[in-house]
């Protein structure tokens, strides 16, 4: 049969040096990759891996599904602001294609009609709402989507759509809005004859707020086109999404000349403008148009665009939706993105909605099959969707992990806490950060508010009292052992001012009193009992401007402009709160227009702070961080994309808002900041989220580096630190949530000691308990997410590797030829001297209180840093029979929980054992299950362990840097009594294994030996029959000796009832040892001792089989000059 490898509990993760494309920020120079000699860089950490915890029961915004024409199975996802995702099997299990360029936000997808192979992809999205994203241009795959590049188009920061030339597979055109929240940039429609090497200026002379919205294109006559131009802009404090430069245009000759469409339809100030055309007729062509006193709605042509007919007034919000899709089988059925999808089954006529029971509403794209039109999939705020009988049901992709977070918290009941945020349009919701189960799902979380969720503040004394809000102010306290919710919102008093809330309204709890609450509209707000009741604690903090007379596009624009101010919080309000925790009372406030507020006296005075220097006047103030440190430091980032600047701002002071420096340094110049953290014990150790991803600092700023510890390009949109365990969370707008567990190694970092030639970093405390499977089969489908290993987590690093003969030879040889010299040809003696030359390779012991080294595990001996995991268990007796180790890989070894080194091979893990080539043949099938159930040592018991490192090099160890203290704690009912029993009574089932293993395999190779025996009598006349019987008569003592240990395997065949063997009593030992860290039953007592005591019965009988039985045969066989047969090593003299 064939031996399966144990799932091994060693999980590690190594330093590599991966080339991959450059991401935004800078390269991946550094420590472990080119561009960089620094002992401190944006690589030195990549060992240290985030974890994304999902969820994926909410997904983001998705702007596109595009579906490849000869597979509806395979199809990709552009996420507004969460890369591509790719599948090949209808969703069940999903590709993130997009996670390693410079940008994140997806407007469009198209791949060619007449290859597939080339997919082109529009980046930044193609709406115009507030949480919008922008990109860097277009990109091109040429091999289905698998990897891409950037073909040009850099300045349009959104792209709506790209058609490709059906004709030829050079020519596209791409519909570019342009930059949203500033003039100028590149915008248009616009032209490549060659593939994307090069781009025609737009088409279409625009101007500077005017772009292209959509594009199609004739599929029968490619050179007959329509472009729809689209003039608006976005600011923080409000919007005008139309103007006299709104049109659709037409041309007949591949885009060399264009006019403007009349014929019908609706001519002056317009907004934006969808068209599609009909599949089965491409000469029906609908379009959706945004506008003013009645020229909204949809309209049709049926000649190709010339002339046109208004046959509805159903006007969609343009900002937010623009398509139009026409059923592939009826030209009348057409389908109008919205908030609810309306659907006409009249040519636009009259529409009504399409079922939306158990589906998110805020609908961006459809797909309606072209083979079967009941088969639709639909993109929309809350994710993917598809339905096959109309829209009657609907199933949800559950498991895209795309959630657009504006915000996370966390409570303090470490170390299974939970994580607390708002999403886009999502809710508010907490899930676990970790949890005792193998794994993470979507049915760990909780919705703790509807709505679009914003800020959670969990009370620090009671994990149970969570605060979350909503979008413009609204807010509830959250029971978390009910599941109840009251209302908390500040009300207005009679005759006061409306109240202006942000979008996403600040809150926070005081570090002073868990019960007081401060929350910003246009004034700060202070409650003192949990957010029963309010009271004012400021005037209006805000510049209080009137956004009516602030220009848009470069104008004052009248109240009846196109959508003016739709989907804007009312400016001027508070955008950022935050208290000292050194003093009660010094509170800074910060405003969506620039301004930061400072009291010292709990708001009965305020000194304003206008223009800090170097950051744009009405600059967003994003986030205030008041140090926990110094009383007298605050940080405040400024986020100002809103006003076309991608700048990063982060100022500093040291006087509570008196005087201010940058810090912002070298983080790159794309990019704003939206969230900011302090460590707890290192002051200087800060990290920044922004558009492109995570920094941190250990200088206290100027000098940032990016933390590459797994994330996709994506915007850090908040951060928080659970301080018990020093871990790392950050909130995505677009990937949900990560976790980067004991960050601690970043704080004790420093260039010296990463000079020194190893090191060892300090180790968190390690929680001991088993981790239990929740069973039942799901389906591939069902999402999961990984919890941290089980165990203590060991840093370390080695500032050089440690090389073979063979490796540094080869460094030499290269050397040699770069300089144009030839290298030495090596000797025989040398090459031999490399084949036989063990690797190399790190030691990592543990030892217990009295200085026993209890476990030992190898790591790889590469340069950087390794992080390896403990799984508290001492070391196992027995070494992995050979198959054991094979496949361990994806469980131990190389790799950590999720993976390791190839298809069988990897190190042994838990149990030692090297892994073999993926099993072998040989052994019986229920001893084997035995062995593997407790192959690995027993769980040690709580208490303090010291690790230490070693080097093995040609076989010779040599201790490293110094030691470091774990401790290891206790999770559960179990005492301390009770875990020590556990780890006796684990330590005799080891010994017993170790015993039965030796028995087995001599038992195996006994009966080798007999068979061959057995044969090489057959094979030799000059032997007596009776030698044969006496060899039968051993095989027939030998399945004695194996029915007892294994059981009557003849018998079981007939599914009739057996007296168990050795094995089964030790297996019935085992189990019950496994699964709990209490002491061990009666029964599983009893058990071993049956064990223990039948094979102390057997092993004699075994022993004289073997060792003198089987001997006296093989004497003979030499005598007679019989065949050879295992075990015989002849007699030879030299010269014979």
């Amino acid at each position: 049969m064939r031996l399966f490898s144990l799932l091994l509990c060693l999980s590690l993760s190594v330093f590599a040096q991966d080339e991959a494309p450059a991401i935004a920020g800078g390269g991946r120079g550094g420590r472990g990759g080119p561009g960089s000699n620094e002992p401190i860089n944006e690589n030195t950490f990549t060992a240290l891996r985030a974890r994304q915890i999902g969820p994926a029961f909410i997904s983001g915004r998705v702007s596109q599904i595009a579906v490849f024409p000869d597979d509806s199975n395979h199809y990709l996802v552009a996420e507004a602001s969460g890369g591509i995702w790719a599948t090949t099997n209808n969703g069940t299990t999903w590709t993130p294609v997009f996670d390693n360029y410079s940008s994140y936000s997806i407007g469009w997808i198209t791949i060619d009609p007449k290859n597939p192979s080339i997919v082109w992809v529009g980046t930044g999205e193609n709406n115009n709402q507030r949480s919008v994203s922008y990109g860097d241009g277009v990109y091109k795959s040429e091999d289905g989507g698998r990897t891409f590049r950037n073909v040009g188009l850099k300045l349009t920061e959104h792209i709506a759509r790209i058609v490709v030339d059906p004709r030829d597979s050079n020519v596209a055109y791409v519909a570019a809005p342009g930059p949203l929240w500033k003039g100028g940039g590149e915008r248009g429609l616009y032209k490549t004859t060659d593939g994307g090497k090069t781009w025609s200026a737009s088409l279409i002379k625009v101007g500077d707020y005017t772009g292209c919205s959509d594009v199609i294109m004739d599929p029968r006559n490619p050179d007959i086109l329509l472009a729809a131009t689209h003039q608006r802009q976005r600011r923080y404090f409000g919007m005008i999404h139309g103007g006299p430069e709104s049109a659709l245009y037409r041309s007949i000759d591949a885009g060399k000349t264009w006019s403007t469409v009349r014929g019908g339809f609706p001519a002056g100030e317009l907004g934006r403008i969808g068209i599609n055309s009909a599949p089965g007729n491409p000469s029906i062509i609908y379009a959706q148009v945004e506008g003013p006193e009645g020229r909204g709605g949809t309209y049709r042509s049926n000649d190709n665009g010339v002339t046109w007919e208004k046959r509805g007034g159903y006007d969609q919000q343009g900002q937010y939706y623009s398509k139009i899709q026409i059923d592939p089988a009826n030209s009348d059925r057409v389908y109008i993105m919205n908030m609810n999808i309306m659907v006409s089954d009249d040519g636009g006529r009259t529409v009504t909605a399409l079922g939306t029971r158990n589906k998110h509403v805020d609908n961006h794209d459809i797909w309606v099959d072209p083979k079967n039109n009941n088969h639709y999939m639909v993109g929309c705020d809350g994710g993917l969707y598809e339905s096959f009988d109309r829209a009657a049901t609907w199933n949800f992709k559950a498991n895209l992990p795309t959630a657009q977070m504006y915000d996370v918290a966390v409570s303090e009941d470490a170390p299974f806490y939970n994580v607390y945020g708002g999403t886009q349009d999502n809710n508010s919701f907490g899930c676990p950060a970790k949890n005792k189960w193998t794994n993470l799902t979507n049915a760990d979380c909780f919705v703790t508010m509807g709505g679009d969720g914003f800020y959670s503040r969990v009370d620090p004394k009671d994990p149970n009292t969570i605060y979350a809000n909503m979008q413009n102010g609204g807010m509830v306290r959250f029971d978390k052992r009910t599941g109840e919710r009251v209302s908390i919102q500040p009300q207005p008093k009679r005759g006061d001012p409306a109240m202006r809330w942000n979008w996403d309204a600040p809150l926070i709890i005081s570090p002073h009193a868990n019960t007081r609450l401060y929350f910003g509209a246009q004034k700060l707000y202070r409650s003192d009992d949990r957010g029963d009741s309010w009271k004012e604690v400021s005037g209006d903090l805000t510049r209080a401007l009137d956004r009516n007379k602030l220009p848009l596009m470069g104008k004052i624009w009248p109240i009846d402009a196109i959508q003016k101010n739709v989907s804007t919080a009312l400016y001027d309000n508070i955008s950022a709160i935050a208290e000292s925790p050194k003093v009660e009372g010094l509170i800074y406030v910060g405003t969506d227009d620039g301004l930061v507020q400072v009291t010292e006296d709990g708001g009965k005075n305020w000194r304003k702070i206008e223009k800090p220097a170097g950051v744009p006047e009405d600059a967003y103030v994003q986030r205030i961080l008041a140090s926990q440190h110094d009383a007298g430091t605050v940080y405040v980032a400024y986020e100002n994309h809103q006003n076309g600047d991608f700048k990063p701002y982060i100022i500093k002071s040291s006087d509570r808002g008196k005087s201010w420096t940058s810090i912002a340094g070298n983080l790159p110049e794309r990019g704003g900041v939206y969230a900011l953290a302090e460590d707890h014990i290192n002051s200087k150790l800060l990290f920044a989220g922004t558009e492109f991803g995570l920094y941190w600092t250990n200088i206290g700023g100027e000098k940032w580096m990016k933390l590459n510890v797994g994330l996709p390009t994506i915007m850090v949109r908040d951060l928080a630190i659970q301080k018990q365990m020093d871990d790392l969370v950050i909130g995505t707008f677009g990937r949900s949530i990560y976790v980067l567990d004991d960050y601690g190694p970043l704080r004790q970092a420093t260039p010296e000691l990463m000079q020194k030639d190893s090191f060892l970093f300090a180790t968190k405390p390690a929680l001991s308990f088993i981790p239990q499977s929740r069973g039942g089969d799901l389906g591939t489908s069902h999402f999961t997410a990984q919890n941290p290993p089980v165990g203590a987590q060991i840093t370390f690093n080695l500032k050089e590797a440690i090389t073979t003969k063979r490796a540094e030879r080869q460094r030499r040889d290269r050397a040699a030829f770069a300089r144009g010299e030839t290298p030495p040809y090596p000797t025989p003696e040398q090459l031999r001297a490399e084949a036989e030359e063990e690797a190399p390779a790190i030691l990592v012991s543990i030892a217990d209180a009295n200085n026993k080294v209890i476990r030992r595990i190898e790591a790889p001996a590469t340069r950087g840093i390794h992080r390896i995991t403990w799984d508290l268990r001492a070391q196992s007796s027995n070494l992995a029979p050979a198959g054991f180790g094979g496949g361990a890989g994806g469980g131990g070894g190389r790799g950590g929980a999720g993976g390791g080194a190839g298809a069988g091979g990897g190190r042994g893990g838990a149990g030692g054992g090297a892994g073999g080539g993926g099993g072998e043949e040989g052994g019986d099938e229920e001893m084997m299950a035995m062995m593997a159930r407790f192959n690995s040592g027993p769980l040690v018991v709580p208490g303090k362990y010291t690790v230490s490192l070693a080097k093995r090099v040609e076989g010779v160890v040599t201790p490293l840097s110094g030691t470091q203290t774990v401790e290891v704690v206790a999770e559960g009912p179990a005492t301390k009594e009770d875990r020590v029993s556990m780890a006796e009574f684990q330590d005799k089932l080891s010994k017993l294994q170790k015993a039965m293993t030796a028995t087995t395999q001599t038992a195996t190779e006994a009966g080798a030996r007999l068979t061959a025996i057995r044969r090489a009598i057959d094979a030799t006349p000059s032997l007596s029959p009776k030698l044969r019987e006496e060899a039968i008569k051993l095989e027939r003592q030998l399945n004695e000796i194996n029915m007892a240990l294994n059981g009557d395997r003849v018998w079981r065949a007939t599914n009739e009832g057996t007296p168990a063997g050795i094995s089964e009593h030790a297996q019935a030992a085992a189990s019950p040892a496994r699964g709990t860290t209490g002491r061990p039953t009666k029964t599983a007592m009893e058990q071993y001792q049956i064990a223990s005591d039948e094979l102390a019965a057997e092993i004699p009988k075994l022993r004289k089989l073997y060792e003198t039985d089987i001997k006296a045969l093989e004497k003979q066989l030499d005598a007679a000059g019989a065949p050879p047969t295992p075990g015989r090593l002849p007699e030879w003299k030299a010269g014979k």
